[in-house]
């Protein structure tokens, strides 16, 4: 009897021995794949790129109304659809409205990658002037004074370059190349004149993104 409970009791001492082990080797496991960054066990975060989406541009196309579908019409050469909402006639003359935007991925050392859209249609009219009206109240050119982050110099073998870092109103940085005379205007100012394109969306005239398009002076 005394020889049977020694028995029982050595065996649950072996499985408890056996357990224990099991446990040991399950933390041990835990824990190298906490110290991985790509285990799914891991609670590092990693700094993404900041990914924004933009009005990018506009433009006016000619084009001459086709098939008549419905309250609809294809619009040629493209032979896209659109609403006939200017009861248009096959074969008239009009001029649409497109539009592009951009998605900007902006990394940690605000660096720039540009993505563009393909173009959108968004409204038909039936005479030129209408459409470039609205497209100049779309696309508006200013003059103001930018941030400048400041210029430095690049050379390879006998040649030197010259650039300009600019902060636009939308927070992004780009480089422009200088030639030394404007190197020299530069080199130790904050801020610099320059002309911007204020490109504003079409369902939301508050949002828009300014793109450099010169220096002012």
């Amino acid at each position: 009897m005394n020889k049977g409970r020694a028995v029982r009791a050595a065996g649950s001492r072996a499985r408890s021995g056996v357990l224990a082990a099991m446990l040991l080797l399950a933390v041990m496991l835990l824990s190298a794949c906490s110290a991985n960054s790509g285990s799914v066990f891991s609670t590092d975060t990693e700094t993404t790129d900041s990914v924004s989406r933009v009005p990018w541009d506009y433009r006016v196309v000619e084009g001459k109304v086709g098939d008549l579908i419905g309250s609809d019409m294809t619009v040629l050469p493209d032979n896209e659809l659109l609403p006939n909402d200017g009861n248009y006639a096959t074969g008239d003359t009009i001029w649409t409205l497109q539009f592009m935007d951009a998605e900007l991925v902006t990394d940690a050392d605000q660096k720039n990658d540009i993505r563009l859209s393909s173009w959108t249609t968004l409204k038909s009219y039936g005479d030129q002037k209408t459409a470039t009206d609205d497209l100049a109240n779309l696309k508006v050119s200013i003059t103001t004074d930018v941030d400048l982050v400041g210029v430095y110099k690049t050379q390879y073998k006998d040649k030197t370059r010259n650039f300009a870092v600019l902060e636009l109103p939308s927070g992004n940085r780009i480089k422009q190349p200088i030639d030394d005379k404007r190197y020299t205007a530069l080199e130790k100012k904050k801020t610099a004149s320059v002309v911007l394109e204020e490109v504003h969306d079409f369902a939301d005239y508050d949002s828009a993104y300014a793109k450099f398009r010169g220096w002012a002076n």
